[in-house]
């Protein structure tokens, strides 16, 4: 990976969308909800107020509006703070 995110910045790729609901019926494109599930690519080295907690590998759960969408190598991914992400799992 050769984004390195700075300070308490985490790079997360989100999850795949769900293409079916639990009874089988096929989500279209435009009712898709955006994943709010991803893995961390990642992590910067945190601040001297804030230890990083996430470190590359972890799944986490994060906030609907959280981060920044960039693309890269053809890859959609995640740039947000570390306090945007609500658990890991």
């Amino acid at each position: 990976m050769k984004i390195k995110p700075l300070a308490d910045r985490v790079l997360v790729k989100p999850a795949p969308a769900e293409e079916k609901t639990v009874g089988g019926i096929i989500i279209p494109d435009s009712a898709k909800e955006k994943p709010l599930k991803g893995e961390v690519m990642a992590a910067g080295n945190g601040t001297k107020d804030e230890e990083m907690v996430v470190k590359k590998g972890d799944a986490v759960l994060y906030g609907k509006y959280a981060g920044t969408e960039i693309e890269w190598e053809g890859e959609t991914y995640l740039i947000m703070r570390q306090s945007d992400i609500l658990a890991i799992i």
